[in-house]
């Protein structure tokens, strides 16, 4: 009975495959799966080959094809061959506003997991703010974990919020399993989330150090503005974007990431700017990533992390026509020659992973005036293919979107060590993607829950065929399969 799992071990061992590999049980309780494509692609690999995923949903093995004919001798195993499909670790998006509850009109965890499903997207962390409650106490975590559970089709973490006064939950919430906190250093938008002034930071910082944990920072702070401040006729035209632009510039950034980086000496927690938009403040964040690296902060990337979007990577402010608030969102969309900036740091590996902020709302919540309408947009289905577009062109390879989207989001959520990779011992999250395959962006095929979008009608280039969470197919050829399939990253 034992002979074919000799076979497969002699096979491993006489080819030279560097991969890993973990002896099979003798006995195994259901059916095991193969996963075949030409083009396996890993952080920094790409090659003919296969997945081995046992019957928990766990990766086995991964092998180069030279040793793919003796898998065939395993009993109770299941092909699965995607041929010249690309075969990927599903993509972790980290910075998602699901919104649920209080504001579900916006996005609930059915819709925004069946569009991250479609997008090849197997796991989101859902954001601390939108929802009513937000998540800002241990309380409030459990209120809309009690919510999702049973409604999502992909794995879904959650970060905590930082508000003034709460730091007496934090250490509770991170013992619950929260990856880390979000806070503002401005606005938010929402009065249920408050920003935190430097006296709140201080002592968040101090029930945080030695936790481990992630501070993530909306990253932008408030600066005198005539644009802002403006009453009367005089004023700017706020339906041009030039005039929202102008209202929110690159100083704003690059003085709260100062103020941030003026903090890291008072701390050991890791820190993180999302959303970067302004490629200005990347210099600032790598000189105090260095001074913490030379005070011998061991963590990853010296505990000093960042962040850009879709919406920053594909579009700029030049091409943003009059009255079209879909394009809104904070900090802004800027223009092309920072984009351009903002690609030479992803070649570089200057910028860290790359996210949605898919951060839906209704249309009433639109109009015309870039100053009055809701900032956000939604792109969690469609994040893959936006990057993929922008990078091929470019001539990246596909490790490229594998190093951002998926093993990227793992390290900064802690999640390395179970997702992002195609790896053996980790969950088996993975998509067939078709690199050269090439749709168009319609209300017809957009699954979250408002049909809003700045690339309406835009043609991407790469499309998901296929996604597996823990290798269960949830979503093949335009259709969710099944029913919800999804598990909430928190602890018991």
């Amino acid at each position: 009975m034992l002979l074919p799992y000799v076979l497969l071990l002699q096979a491993v061992l006489l080819s030279g495959v560097t991969c890993r590999f973990i002896t099979l049980s003798s006995k195994p309780s259901g059916k095991q799966k193969l996963f075949l494509s030409r083009h396996v692609v890993t952080e920094s690999d790409e090659f003919d080959g296969g997945v081995l995923v046992n019957e928990f949903g766990v990766i086995e093995a991964v092998f180069k094809k030279n040793i793919i004919d003796k898998l065939q001798q395993l009993k109770n195993l299941e092909v699965i061959d995607g041929g010249d499909w690309a075969l990927l670790a599903g993509g972790i998006d980290s910075h998602v506003h699901v919104n649920e509850p209080g504001r579900t009109s916006w996005e609930g965890y059915v819709t925004a997991t069946q569009a991250a499903a479609a997008g090849g997207i197997t796991t989101i962390i859902d954001m601390p703010l939108n929802s009513i409650p937000p998540t800002t106490t241990l309380n409030n975590l459990k209120i809309k974990a009690n919510i999702a559970k049973e409604e999502v089709f992909v794995d879904v973490g959650f970060w905590g919020g930082v508000v003034p006064g709460n730091e007496g939950e934090l250490k509770d919430m991170v013992k619950a399993g929260v990856v880390g906190f979000k806070c503002f250093l401005i606005n938010s938008g929402v009065s249920e989330f408050p920003y935190v002034t430097e006296d709140d930071l201080d002592k968040a910082f101090a029930h945080l150090n030695g936790t481990g944990t992630v501070l993530a920072f909306h990253a932008e702070v408030q600066i005198d503005n005539k644009v802002a401040d403006c009453e009367g006729s005089s004023c700017p035209d706020p339906t041009l974007y030039d005039t929202y632009l102008a209202s929110r510039p690159d100083e704003m950034e690059l003085e709260a990431v100062s103020l941030i980086a003026s903090h890291l000496n008072k701390t050991d927690v890791h820190v993180h700017v999302v959303h970067v938009s302004s490629a200005g403040v990347v210099p600032i964040l790598e000189e105090a990533r260095e001074n913490r690296i030379k005070n011998s902060y061991s963590g990853w990337r010296g505990g000093v992390t960042a962040e850009t979007c879709s919406h920053y990577l594909t579009l700029s402010s030049e091409q943003i026509p009059p009255g079209h608030s879909e394009f809104k969102c904070a900090p802004p969309i800027r223009n092309n020659t920072n984009k351009q900036k903002l690609w030479e740091y992803i070649r570089d590996k200057r910028l860290d992973l790359v996210t949605s902020d898919h951060s839906p709302s209704v249309q009433e919540l639109k109009g015309s005036n870039f100053l009055e309408a809701w900032g956000g947009v939604s792109s969690v289905q469609f994040d893959l293919s936006l990057f993929w577009t922008e990078a091929k062109a470019r001539g990246y390879e596909l490790s490229t979107l594998s190093h951002y989207w998926s093993a990227g989001p793992a390290r900064l959520t802690g999640l390395q060590e179970k997702k992002g990779s195609i790896r053996v011992g980790l969950d088996a999250d993975l998509i067939f993607f078709d690199p050269n395959a090439s749709f168009i962006v319609t209300p017809k095929i957009i699954r979250y829950k408002n049909k809003i979008s700045p690339y309406m009608n835009r043609v991407l280039t790469g499309k998901v065929m296929q996604t597996y969470v823990r290798g269960q197919l949830v979503y093949s050829d335009g259709e969710l399969i099944g029913g919800p399939k999804g598990q909430l990253l928190l602890n018991d």
